[in-house]
């Protein structure tokens, strides 16, 4: 395998790594699914930032960024070792494409990037560096970080973005797990999946305006954010496509695509 894939994954509820559900499951067998990476970039919807930001930490953290779960949760960890050399190259890399991005030292893993990884790669023995999305910032400039990280992926490093397809918290706080799928969820949900197969970039770049009930299922774009930087680290020229979809509580689309 000459190049490794850009993913974005939909994360879930920390508990989505205790339940037996077809998204945990289908987590659980993604890393065996291509070759083993040397390292891992995550970039997760709850590292959040006002400029791009890597974690630089030898040994990340587990950051248990959630309350009022089941104690088992809060005992779990993942010991993944750091990679500050690689942090500061990507560091220098970003800023060759004129990207400015800060170091953080002691920046750990978030449930958005722990719970995936602790299902793909159990032994958490890939080293691992975080990349931060910033809500504040433009939808174009997570594309264009995408595309300053796309040359990693022949350099044997996975781009795992982490997030949710669909995310409005309030809505799903009023649902039953197996409620239907209202309307406006399914169609946004299926038109990013036909704008990925047909590979129209610049649809999904401006998803705000042209995916049909974008500011319903996403009130704020950070959980959106880590799809641009997936998008834009795609190969030009090839489609990407779904590789999951999975509703949960009706509102959240459990989605994952693959870029090749």
């Amino acid at each position: 395998m000459n190049r490794w894939p850009s993913l974005f994954v939909s994360h879930g509820a920390p508990t989505l790594i205790l339940e037996d559900t077809p998204t945990r499951r289908f987590l659980a067998g993604l890393g065996q699914a291509f070759p083993r990476p040397r390292a891992v970039v995550v970039v997760s919807a709850h590292f959040m930032t006002e400029r791009p930001t890597l974690g630089a930490a030898k040994r990340p953290p587990t950051v248990h960024d959630f309350y009022g779960f089941p104690d088992e949760l809060y005992e779990m960890a993942y010991p993944a070792k750091g990679d500050p050399d690689l942090a500061r190259a990507i560091q220098a890399r970003l800023g060759q494409a004129g990207i400015e991005a800060d170091l953080d030292p002691i920046a750990g893993l978030d449930h958005g990037a722990w719970v995936p990884l602790k299902l793909m790669y159990p032994e958490a023995d890939l080293p691992v560096v975080p990349l931060s999305v910033c809500p504040d910032g433009a939808d174009a400039d997570h594309v264009a970080l995408g595309h300053a990280l796309a040359p990693l992926r022949d350099e044997g490093v996975l781009i795992l973005a982490s997030g949710g397809l669909t995310h409005n918290l309030r809505e799903y706080m009023t649902r039953a797990p197996d409620a239907p799928v209202p309307g406006w969820t399914r169609a946004f949900a299926d038109a990013i999946e036909s704008a990925v197969r047909a590979d129209r970039r610049a649809e999904l770049a401006e998803w705000r305006q042209s995916i049909p009930e974008a500011a319903h299922n996403h009130p704020s774009p950070e959980h959106f954010l880590p799809f641009l930087v997936a998008l834009g680290a795609a190969t030009l020229g090839l489609a990407g496509r779904a590789v999951h979809r999975d509703y949960q509580w009706g509102v959240l689309a459990h989605d994952a695509y693959w870029f090749d």
